[in-house]
């Protein structure tokens, strides 16, 4: 292949582009807030899964609580009728009343037993409303670290993509005016190369495989006309000479 030496040294160039776009590229994934963002989003889950159980524990005690209560209720109401009676005088029956008066302690023995439960139930749910409480805190503190940590990652991507984008639009007015056969085998070359598909010759040594070329490699470059498109026997990236070639 043939290409003005002019065509082959902005070629140069455009490799340039294309690794400031590789480097912007690499800084852009490798930003630390990406790792910060994913461990403060399982941290979340794993609050908002205790949340949630703490939230239902709360509601679940809740009503156990209320019918805990209603039980209590129904207990006092029915004491409070025997008492009634009992005080009325309208129970004459010596057995009738010894039977009253039985059921009336033993209405309050289960009155008391009941009160407890429901005292129970309180402690577990005011726990409960305490761990909901302290929950909800921590989840909106790591929630306020996740969107600060976005916030910076986005600055970030907004940096780093609009110099990108500067970049490209340089990249391809300086792409525009290579030829396309050469232009074509370049992209080719870089795509198999790890980003780097021409490189200078300095000083006899290809600047893309850091490679040292061979004095018989050196003496065929040196000697072929200066419009033909070389290449790296060791790398086969396409090989840029300058004044600074050493040959």
């Amino acid at each position: 292949m043939n290409a003005e030496p002019a065509d082959q040294i902005r070629l140069l160039d455009v490799q340039a582009f294309d690794a400031r776009l590789q480097q912007l590229a690499h800084k852009r994934r490798s930003l630390p807030e990406h790792t910060e963002i994913e461990s403060l989003n399982k941290d979340l889950t794993q609050l908002r899964d205790l949340l949630v159980a703490a939230q239902t524990e709360d509601s679940d005690t809740a009503r156990e609580q209320t019918k805990a209560e209603q039980d209590v209720d129904q207990v006092r109401q029915r004491a409070a009728r025997d008492q009634q009676r009992l005080d009325s005088g309208a129970v004459t029956s010596p057995k009738d009343l010894e039977n009253l008066q039985k059921e009336i302690v033993s209405l309050a023995k289960r009155q008391g037993d009941l009160e407890d439960i429901v005292l129970e139930v309180m402690e577990r749910r005011e726990s409960a409303q305490e761990r909901v409480a302290e929950l909800s805190e921590r989840v909106g503190s790591v929630q306020g670290k996740i969107d600060d940590a976005t916030a910076r990652r986005d600055a970030a991507f907004g940096e780093f993509d609009g110099e990108a984008a500067t970049v490209t639009k340089e990249r391809a007015l300086v792409a525009a005016s290579i030829p396309a056969d050469l232009l074509k085998l370049y992209d080719k070359l870089r795509e198999q190369q790890g980003g780097v598909g021409a490189a200078r010759l300095l000083q006899r040594t290809c600047q893309g495989c850091r490679q040292e070329l061979a004095i018989t490699d050196v003496n065929e470059i040196r000697s072929a006309p200066r419009d033909t498109v070389v290449r790296c026997e060791n790398c086969h990236r396409i090989l840029v000479r300058t004044s600074e070639s050493g040959l």
